[in-house]
């Protein structure tokens, strides 16, 4: 146990103020008594040094997943007045909007049985790995319209339907993007790169839906045990990358100008309300729009594969819903009892809006907004629910997946990408990836459980568990 941590609940935990000087307010995360195991005193140090920052309200907050980043822990949310707060590529990270889609069909295991044949096609589809370059040959033209229209330009050149912008957050479009923030060098690493799922822990999982845990918020997603699902997981690319490094120069003498004192150079930032900040927000903005754009291209060549390989209708797969991780947004929360407007920053974090909130699609609305939560390779994901606790306690966040336990390079000295290979094969999960280092990196074992994870924040309330899909094929960036 780290000094000092104190206990409040079976599943919540406190970083007190003065755990490192200038701490504005205390830190709050969230683990079971197993979980606290994997902590890191870095990223428990990074949870006190988000507290030291101009305006943060309330607390400075971690969910399940969270592990040492830059700036932020991963897994890190926090909010800043708008008014005297600031605004910080740190708690957004490199993969601006890096999230998961889910696409629901009306295929069922038994259906789905050459499952070989199917991610070799897929695999074939959707380029992969480091600087993979896409079919689309994009105009700066058509660059600009995904980074001011989002997902709606892709839908306008033919890559979807209308329906699929009511299921993205934010209906696949930040506003506020400013393109010509955007770096040239951004610019030119992103126009070869749409409709890709690039490296890391990216992927596209072929799964089924196994146990339902919410019969009416199941039926409202349109799951069914048995149903094959595709879930696509992947950010922004080369572009996002670069803006992220271009705006961290930036925003380090911003710093400075501004005389902003920080414990830690990651969590370089500016006033929300600055030119510089101004200028950070419209293009991690415009980079957010590029990511959704490139995942509705993903999800359109997709069902183009199932289209053909089965002989469905596209209409009949239909987007659940797409989930943003790593953004900075403003929306409006109750801070002491008064509707206020704020900036969250969510690092590997994602939203769960709970009922009734005017973001989510009226279809949802009742229910509250879909989470979705990944695994990796062999391991489930789930789709939960997001909660009115959730928008009390934690600005309507959760966790984004189960979090690293070790770093990508131990894996590749401590397992075999053949190896489990050979093992998730025998397990009937069928796996592509460009090389075996990709698949040794993000192998079952450097994640915590994700079972354990959505244990904890189904218990806590931030989100409640709807179903578990399990995996029966990926393909690997």
């Amino acid at each position: 146990m780290i000094q000092g941590i104190k206990r409040l609940g079976p599943f919540e935990w406190e970083v007190p103020v003065g755990l490192v000087p200038g701490m504005h307010s205390p830190g709050r995360f969230y683990l079971s008594d197993s979980l606290l195991q994997t902590l890191e005193e870095g990223a428990v140090l990074q949870l006190a040094n988000v507290a030291t920052m101009p305006g943060i309200i309330r607390y400075s907050l971690a969910m399940p997943d969270i592990h040492w980043g830059y700036g932020f822990p991963i897994g890190g949310v926090a909010a800043f007045s708008l008014e005297d707060g600031v605004i910080s590529p740190g708690g957004v990270g490199f993969d601006i909007n890096c999230g998961v889609r889910l696409l629901t069909t009306p295929l069922t295991v038994d259906t789905c049985s050459d499952r070989q044949g199917l991610i070799d096609e897929l695999y074939q589809a959707v380029p992969t790995g480091v600087g993979a370059r896409g079919s689309i040959r994009l105009s700066r033209k058509d660059l600009r319209g995904m980074m001011e229209q989002g997902a709606r330009w892709a839908v306008d050149q033919g890559y979807g339907f209308m329906e699929d912008l009511e299921r993205c957050e934010d209906g696949g479009c930040m506003k506020g993007a400013m393109s010509d923030q955007v770096s040239d060098k951004a610019q030119q690493r992103g126009m070869p790169q749409s409709g890709t799922l690039g490296a890391g822990n990216h992927f596209l999982e072929v799964q089924v839906v196994g146990d339902i845990y919410d019969e009416p918020a199941a039926r409202t997603y349109g799951l069914s045990k048995g149903q094959i699902c595709i879930m696509i997981h992947c950010g922004s690319r080369g572009l996002g990358h670069q803006t992220c490094t271009d705006h961290l120069k930036t925003l380090e003498m911003a710093t400075k100008k501004y005389h902003i004192s920080i414990p830690d150079r990651q969590l370089a930032c500016a006033p929300i309300t600055s030119p510089e900040g101004l200028n950070y927000y419209g293009a991690m903005a415009a980079s957010a729009n590029y990511a959704w754009a490139n995942r509705q291209v993903i999800m359109h060549v997709t069902r183009t594969v199932l289209s053909r390989r089965y002989g469905i209708d596209e209409k009949e797969m239909h987007l659940l819903y797409d989930v943003a991780h790593n953004v900075a947004k403003k929306e409006e929360h109750v801070i002491d009892g008064a509707a206020s407007w704020v900036c969250v920053h969510r690092k590997g974090a994602t939203r769960a809006f709970g009922p009734g909130r005017m973001e989510i699609p009226m279809i949802f609305r009742e229910t509250g907004q879909p989470v979705i939560i990944p695994g990796s390779m062999g391991s489930p994901s789930f789709v939960l629910k997001g909660t009115r606790d959730a928008m009390e306690k934690t600005f309507g966040s959760t966790c984004h997946g189960s979090g690293r336990v070790m770093s990508r390079a131990k894996a590749k000295k401590s397992f075999s990408g053949k190896v489990i290979r050979e093992n998730l094969m025998k397990q009937g999960i069928v796996v592509r990836a460009p090389h075996d280092g990709a698949i040794v990196e993000e192998a079952p074992g450097v994640y915590k459980s994700s079972d354990e994870v959505v244990r904890v924040v189904d218990q806590v309330g931030l989100s409640l568990k709807v179903a578990r899909l399990e995996p029966l094929g990926v393909i690997k960036g």
